[in-house]
């Protein structure tokens, strides 16, 4: 039996890819319609979404980078809102609860992968904005098992970015193996990088910044980071890691000549363009790491936002209505941002 608040309506206010393609093209690529509001099946709960964030995933499915997994879907996958039903067979939300829905959506749960804590890497894993219907709208399923109490401190606006652009940067600082009081190189100082530079700041890390925008390098001195530089400037000391949040491959190589011997490069994107032959001796000699970052754990999700809540870390947000969900991309694939982009969908 199906449990709910108030008179939820049939019909929503959604955007949806139509022809994936550049988002500043001579046709968009995404458009504002009407879709019907989502039925929560078995073990999945109904929110009335308050705030998505705007990824840069987002934009590769819009794209065309990433292939079409659903077609018109709707993306979006850093979602706040409150729970207005209830599937069978759930228990662990409120009606009325305000809960974090992320990229990750659902895994097996009986693979090698899930069953060894490397869900993440699970064959069968579906992801929201991508496999099914995201935060680009008026409503959203999620089960259960894969969304996120909301620490209370955080508001909507600002607990969006934290959904993803947190986690991902959060497991990208994990992967990168940073030493205590270590030097860390962000590439792409955007969404995500913006926050995992107040991580790694809090905890006593010197951060250099490399990007190419004028706007992102100011916030990264106003943040506290020690220097910032073109994206394929030498860093202007050695560093024990990287990580690279910018989907473009060339940067790999000079990232890498950075790293001290030891040092750790980590990828974070889901996407990223051609990654240039590597001169051995220069690059990757000197026992140096590359790896690559996919999704998340859960685990990773639930002790970025305990840590988030402990450090006090916030995302600097620059709000836009559900109605320009467009205009926002657009900002986001310009490449200079002051922060996160996040749609305002509804009032708290």
């Amino acid at each position: 039996m199906v449990k709910q608040e108030n008179v939820i309506p049939d019909m929503m206010k959604a955007w949806a890819v139509t022809t994936p393609g550049p988002i500043d093209g001579q046709r968009a690529p995404i458009e504002f319609t009407e879709k019907p509001v989502p039925t929560p099946q078995r073990g999945e709960v109904l929110v009335k979404i308050l705030t998505c964030g705007v990824c840069h995933t987002d934009l590769h499915v819009t794209e065309g980078d990433l292939p079409v997994h659903k077609e018109h879907v709707t993306p979006g996958h850093e979602i706040v809102g409150k729970v207005v039903s209830l599937g069978s067979e759930t228990r662990r939300f409120k009606i009325g609860e305000r809960i974090g829905i992320p990229w990750f959506r659902h895994a097996c749960g009986v693979c090698k992968f899930c069953r060894s804590g490397h869900e993440n890497l699970c064959p069968h894993s579906v992801y929201t904005g991508w496999d099914h219907d995201g935060g680009y709208a008026e409503y959203v399923t999620v089960p259960e098992g894969f969304a996120y109490r909301i620490p209370e401190k955080f508001d909507s606006l600002e607990a969006a970015p934290l959904l993803c652009a947190g986690i991902i940067g959060y497991r990208a600082f994990e992967r990168a193996n940073i030493p205590a009081g270590g030097r860390l190189g962000l590439y792409g100082f955007g969404g995500s990088a913006h926050i995992t530079a107040q991580i790694a700041l809090a905890q006593g890390i010197e951060v250099h910044v490399f990007t190419r925008g004028e706007d992102a390098k100011k916030f990264a001195l106003e943040l506290g980071c020690a220097s910032v530089q073109g994206s394929y400037d030498p860093s202007p000391v050695p560093l024990d890691s990287g990580i690279i949040f910018a989907p473009v491959g060339d940067m790999v190589l000079p990232a890498l000549a950075n790293l001290v011997p030891g040092g750790t490069l980590a990828l974070a994107g889901i996407h990223m363009t051609d990654i240039p032959a590597m001169n051995y001796q220069k690059e990757i000699f000197h026992e140096k790491t590359l790896t690559s970052v996919e999704s998340n754990t859960r685990r990773d999700g639930e002790e970025f936002l305990t840590l988030a809540d402990r450090l006090d870390i916030h995302p600097e947000v620059h709000e836009y209505p559900l109605a320009k969900a467009d205009e926002a991309l657009r900002y986001v694939k310009n490449g200079d941002i002051k922060g996160a982009c996040v749609l305002r969908v509804s009032e708290d």
